[in-house]
Formats: structure tokens, sequence, C-alpha cells
């Protein structure tokens, strides 16, 4: 097996590598560093999103006639190496890698020519209504209700734990449309417009000084029939086909190894004669990493192949946060005592305010105490090796 780049392949990371150089503006590299969760503000997000688009890079994966580049699976890792490598701020990933693949699989022709746009312009900026307080990750127990009134849908219930939905204009929701004996069923996908009469929205402010997520009410909201995504009571079909896109099928190890090579600088911190154990555990770490980056290679080529992860997803999801976690773990060790300051004007973007400790170990603390959400969000990681055990072994 050969494992090199071809000349051609050297070329365009060279190409990517270039751009990323020329495009990333000193606030942009600034907001970037400075990211305490896996979200940029609005804001930046969408100032990337712009320069991306303007390239014609910002969604690779998608068909070439919705925008995407017609890349081979090798230029879609190396491009993911790279922007690795340059970190770039965040891109909001509900529209373009969570609803925009659902809506190409399971989408009326109506609805990706509306939708698909204006996810590309930031036009429309989208959340995810999946949880609520009595469903986190058994989705099946979800009771937001919607009730078919001619050619509306009235909505009335609760979701919580909805990533930025306090800058949402539109949130892509699961509401249950009707009860039948397997909870799954009676699920229906259902287009949201946020600015609705009846749709109130509360920022939840976490321990890390973050407010990222948030409650949503839904009092007698109305939604028009031809806002469901796939059949009614079919929504389960939809969702599993969209959870495989946010709980894997990209590349996260290019980032994780960035991050070892963050907490690396942070061991620099340490007298050199308390250094060799933290080193060992980053070298085991790195090992892990590169023996996960196998497996999305893997799994990128099956849903080159197939158009979807499967169930590997739940795989990758598994692997990919929980080494994150150890990483971050280990970075909060490194910084020690100067991670104790509760600092969040350090690390906001336009302020001068000086960190307490070393200018890169300013996020270490934030970060990881975000990063404890990595391993319940998109499905907790016991309900993927639920998935694993039925879809892959057979229990």
């Amino acid at each position: 097996m050969k494992l090199a780049f071809t000349s051609e392949e050297e070329a365009f990371r060279d190409e990517v590598r270039a751009f990323f150089d020329a495009s990333l503006t000193d606030e942009l590299r600034e907001a970037g560093r400075l990211m305490t969760s896996v979200y940029s503000d609005k804001e930046v997000a969408l100032a990337w999103q712009k320069i991306l688009l303007d390239k014609g890079w910002l969604v690779p994966s998608w068909p070439r006639e919705y925008g995407g580049t017609g890349w081979t699976l090798t230029q879609r890792y190396i491009f993911a190496c790279e922007r690795a490598r340059a970190r770039p701020p965040a891109l909001s990933p509900m529209g373009l890698s969570m609803l925009g693949p659902a809506l190409l699989g399971r989408g009326t022709q109506a609805q990706k020519d509306h939708y698909l746009p204006r996810i590309l312009s930031g036009e429309d900026f989208w959340c995810q209504g999946y949880s609520e307080p009595q469903a986190g990750s058994d989705l099946a127990g979800l009771q937001c209700q919607a009730i078919r009134d001619g050619d509306h849908y009235v909505l009335h219930g609760t979701k919580i734990w909805t990533t930025h939905a306090q800058f949402a204009n539109r949130m892509f929701c699961l509401v249950r449309t009707g009860r039948f004996e397997r909870p799954q069923q009676g699920v229906s996908f259902l287009l949201v417009d946020m600015e609705d009469p009846g749709v109130r929205c509360d920022p939840i402010r976490f321990v890390s000084g973050c407010a990222t997520q948030c409650t949503v009410y839904f009092d007698n909201v109305r939604v028009p029939v031809s806002e469901i995504v796939g059949e009614e009571n079919e929504g389960w079909s939809v969702t599993k086909y969209l959870l495989e896109f946010e709980r894997g099928g990209g590349a996260a190890a290019p980032g994780l190894l960035e991050a070892i090579g963050h907490a690396r600088m942070l061991l620099e911190l340490l007298p050199e004669a308390d250094r060799s154990g933290p080193a060992r555990r980053l070298d085991d770490l790195q090992v892990q990493v590169h023996s996960l980056e196998l497996t999305e290679l893997r799994t990128l080529s099956e849903t080159e192949r197939t158009g979807s992860p499967g169930p590997a997803s739940s795989l990758l999801k598994i692997q990919g946060s929980e080494l994150s976690q150890a990483i971050s773990e280990v970075a909060v060790e490194l910084i020690g005592l100067h991670g104790m300051p509760f600092q969040p004007e350090a690390y906001a973007l336009g302020n001068n305010v000086s960190a307490v400790g070393p200018e890169d170990g300013v996020t270490t603390v934030p970060f990881y105490l975000n990063n404890r959400a990595a391993s319940i969000y998109a499905g907790s990681n016991e309900i993927q090796r639920n998935i694993i055990s039925k879809a892959v072994l057979g229990l």
C-alpha cells in the first residue's frame, strides 16, 4: 500500500496552504486561537464562511450542482489537515454539515432549491431542536407535539441544550406527530422559523462563562406542512441519516493532532525534570489519534462510495470525543495553577486585557469545561455503543 501523496496532490496541498495563509486575517486567526468550544461567534463564523464561499471551497462534500468542489477523497482529507494546521474559526455545522446533507439525501426538490443556497450564503443560520428536558440522548422519548391543523402543524413544547438558538433564524426540529407502540414511530422532522410568534429562546450560561446553548419554548407555533422533511411520522429515519454526519464521517484526527501539538507547547512550561510523565501520555494519545485517522480515512472512503458513513460514525464519535477529552485533561494538568483564575475577558474578541499566566493557555480550562459535553452531544457515547452493538455486532 502506498501512503505517500502524488505530485499533483502535493501541489494541491501547497495551494490549500497558500489559500489559508493569504485568506486568514489577523482577526480571524485570533478568533480561532481564542475558541473555547467547538463553535465560533456567529459574526466570525459567517465572515469566514463568506471567504470560503467566494473561493468555492465551503462545502467540499456536497454535489457540484449545489456548491461542492468535486474533490477526490484525498483532496478533501488534505483540505481538512491544512484547515486544522491553520486553526481558523469554526464554521457553524448545523446547516453546512448536518441539515444540508440531510436535505440532499431526504429533502424535496423544492426544499433543496430554497434552503441550500440560503445555507451557503448564511442568510439562514440554523440550530438543532432535538433534546428536551425529559429526552436527552434518548430522543425516542421526546414530547414536543405538532398537531395537524389544515395545511399547518401547531407546535407545543420545549427544547433544551439548543446550541446558538439565540442567534438562529431557523431550526430543524424533531416533533411528535403520532403515538404508536414503538416510540421511534410518530416522530416528524420539521423546519421551523425561529421568528414566528410563540417561539421563545432563553440562553443557558455554563460554569465556563459561555452561554452557547439555550432552552427554546414553543407556544401555538404554526408551521406549514410543506416544511416537513420526509413523510409524517417517519422523521426517525431522517434523523438517523443526519446524525451519521453529525457524529462522524469527517476528519477529526487532524484537529486532535493540533491539540496535542498545543499541549506540547504547554509542556515546555514545566521544569524539565517534571516533563517525562505528561510527555509519555501525549505520546500514547498521539498513537491513538493516528489510529483514529486511519479509521476516518476508511470511513470517508465508504461515505464517498455509498453517500453515508453508516454505523461507523458512532465509532468515530466515541473515539473522537474521548480522545479530545483526554487531551484537554492533560492540557489542564500542564497549565497548572495558571488555569485557576476565571478570566473570560482575556479570551473575549476585541478585548486587550492581559491574561493571567501564559497567553497560549488562556483558553485551556474553558475549553476543558466545555469539552465535557463532547461525550454527550450528538447522542451520548453509551447510546453510540448501543448502536454499534445492534448495527455492527448484531446483538
